[in-house]
């Protein structure tokens, strides 16, 4: 037994070095990757053949920049001559329906790299995989010396488990620049995302222009600016400069699709209704059931609403739009008719969450609407709302998603469901056979803190990455079909530039992606960890900002019977090493690491610590408090 025992570790240990070896590096995991010995040299003369495709032709430019900038090579394209080309892009004719639209082949073999798709999109990802099989340094901006520019010999066949793979990016809480904005889109696209929702109004902001509505952008565009902790500013003054703020033309809107549509991404708009539309209202005050509405301004981050817990809470200041008001269906009328003509993609995104009630509860106007119309209670009021926005948008030839709140008072036929409070909502949308799509706060909120609060940003909760990857956007025993895929949702109440943004975004993103790309058999938290971190050496080379917290720990502390505190550290990496220090001085490799539960000294004031592997640094020195430790236990 001892020796079968002996054999099976030995057996896993080779397995997990083979793995640890692994050539092939990929994110989103790919469906079947079959690595072959050899590597293939990239010539300096690349020569690419490609078929005659019209939407091929940003691909071809794009692979042309990577494999050129940083090797100092040269590239020609042909066109009927594969056999003398070093890079084939083939199209499958007849058409593979494995590989549907998005999915391709790859090849790579020690005299030439060659990829079979059905359609553009599919040479767009497989390129995007071939990228990430030759060094890092591929990702720099000017050419690097001294490195060999070879692929692993691999055969490749990818296709997404998914159609619908998302980033949102709220750009009302915070604006972010037309170019920002293509930024974004340029690194979502790099992982396959397909999905960039645009969350582009909201109390903070109204951020597209609407010709016939000049003051959403004039007034609702601008605000107090103000830094700290979002929800817990001061109240601007009245004579305060409105100077933060921006919005998209519409002509930087159609550049914006273009560019996404090149990188083969739609873009979802939102129009956050009824709720959280307090720039709307200051704007035009008669979009509001409340007296004095002619006050507000757009907020800059004061208290506008009390949370009561149990998802309760009510308004502090009206921020809904008055459902009882026919002049609001004639905005709505206005700005959803804009909209549908700017924006190609056929879903428009209502919003529909987080709408306070006790402002409507007690005005006449509403309560006369009930009663002509026969309803209950403000859930079906508010479904009376989403079912007349709903008829406006389907006039103008689009679809309607909204988030779970819209199925509550009873859920408007053909709408879509974007299940955000936990998977309850995706659940119960599919049951009715409405389309879903999965983006709930356990795994996809993005702008939740990554590690301890101990060092991130303070947010309301944290969603780590081993986490974030447990995503599987199809519930038990719910009908597969019905759910179009997932996304993550990044909201900027706390994230004031890209660079932070990023920092949400990266690693997280990729147990996204991975989740609604990747067939569900296929993920391993461990080979995933491993590539992340692959990743984060592509990242530093083409400065792109991301979180260190995967490395880095989590505290608990408790009280044991005698009232010692001890405190215990969680790490998401079996092969880091957290070493520790209470006596104020800087930990490094040749201090204690911890392996179990530590005593806190009676007179200790901190603790301080830091990741190692070996003898390398990694994440970031970590400060917490003895007093802090002491309210984690329940000491008072």
């Amino acid at each position: 037994m001892k020796k079968l025992m002996m054999l099976l570790a030995l057996a896993t240990g080779i397995g997990q070095a083979i793995a640890q070896q692994s050539r092939v590096a990929i994110i989103p995991q790919p469906v079947s990757v079959k690595e072959n010995p050899g590597s293939y040299l990239l010539p300096k003369q690349i020569v690419v053949d490609a078929p005659n495709m019209a939407s091929l032709q940003y691909t071809q430019k794009w692979l042309q920049h990577k494999l050129t900038t940083a090797t100092g090579y040269t590239m020609l394209f042909t066109q009927g001559k594969p056999a003398t080309a070093s890079i084939v892009l083939q199209q499958l004719q007849p058409a593979n329906a494995t590989l549907g639209k998005e999915g391709y082949e790859l090849e790579v073999n020690q005299k030439q790299i060659i990829i079979k798709a059905n359609e553009a999109a599919g040479f767009y990802y497989g390129v995007q995989s071939l990228v990430q099989l030759f060094p890092k340094e591929i990702e720099a901006k000017q050419v690097q010396k001294n490195v060999q520019w070879t692929a692993p010999c691999a055969n490749i066949t990818d296709y997404p488990r998914f159609a619908w793979r998302g980033l949102m990016f709220d750009v009302s809480r915070h604006f972010f620049t037309k170019q920002e904005v293509k930024d974004y889109i340029d690194q979502m696209a790099r992982y396959k995302f397909n999905v960039f929702h645009w969350h582009l109004t909201d109390d903070e902001g109204w951020r597209l222009e609407i010709k016939g509505l000049p003051k959403l952008t004039s007034v609702g565009a601008w605000r107090v600016p103000k830094e700290g902790y979002f929800g817990d500013m001061s109240k601007p003054e009245p004579n305060e400069p409105k100077t933060y703020g921006g919005f998209y033309t519409q002509e930087d809107v159609k550049e914006i699709i273009a560019y996404a549509k090149e990188r083969f991404v739609n873009i979802l708009p939102e129009i956050d209704v009824p709720g959280h539309s307090l720039a709307a209202i200051a704007s035009y005050p008669e979009l509001s059931c409340t007296p004095g509405a002619e006050n507000y301004v757009v907020r800059s981050g004061e208290k506008i609403m009390n949370w009561l817990g149990d998802g309760k809470f009510t308004a502090i200041v009206d921020n809904a739009l008055c459902p009882a008001n026919e002049k609001v269906y004639t905005f709505l009328d206005q700005v959803f008719g804009e909209v549908a003509a700017l924006f190609p993609f056929d879903y428009i995104h209502i919003g529909g969450d987080e709408c306070a009630h006790n402002f409507w509860e007690k005005n006449e106007q509403i309560l006369a609407l009930m009663k002509k119309e026969n309803l209950k209670d403000m859930h079906e009021l508010q479904s009376y709302f989403t079912k007349r926005v709903t008829g406006i948008i389907t006039a103008k030839g689009k679809k309607v998603i909204g988030w779970d709140e819209i199925l509550e008072g009873g859920l408007v036929d053909g709408a879509a469901v974007m299940s955000w409070r936990g998977e309850k909502g995706g659940i119960e949308a599919a049951k009715l056979k409405h389309e879903v799509v999965m983006s709930p706060t356990t795994y996809s909120y993005i702008d939740y803190m990554q590690g301890d609060v101990a060092i991130e940003p303070r947010v309301y909760a944290t969603l780590r990455l081993n986490k974030a990857y447990q995503f599987n956007p199809v519930p038990a025993g719910v009908d597969a079909q019905y759910i179009k895929g997932g996304q993550a949702n990044l909201w900027t109440e706390q994230v004031y530039n890209m660079r932070h943004a990023q920092y949400m975004t990266w690693p997280r993103a990729f147990a996204t992606i991975e989740s609604v790309w990747t067939p569900v058999e296929q993920k391993n938290w461990s080979n995933f960890a491993g590539r992340v971190e692959k990743h984060f050496e592509r990242l530093d080379v083409r400065q792109i900002k991301y979180a260190p917290s995967v490395y880095e720990p989590s505290f608990t502390a408790r009280l044991d019977a005698d009232g010692q505190l001890w405190v215990e550290m969680q790490t998401e990496l079996d092969n880091i090493k957290v070493h520790y220090t209470f006596d104020n001085s800087f930990p490094d490799q040749f201090y204690p690491a911890y392996t179990t539960a530590v005593k806190v000294p009676k007179d200790a004031v901190q603790l301080k610590v830091m990741s190692y592997r070996g003898d390398t640094p990694k994440g970031r020195l970590m400060t917490i408090s003895v007093e802090e430790l002491k309210k984690r236990a329940g000491k008072k």
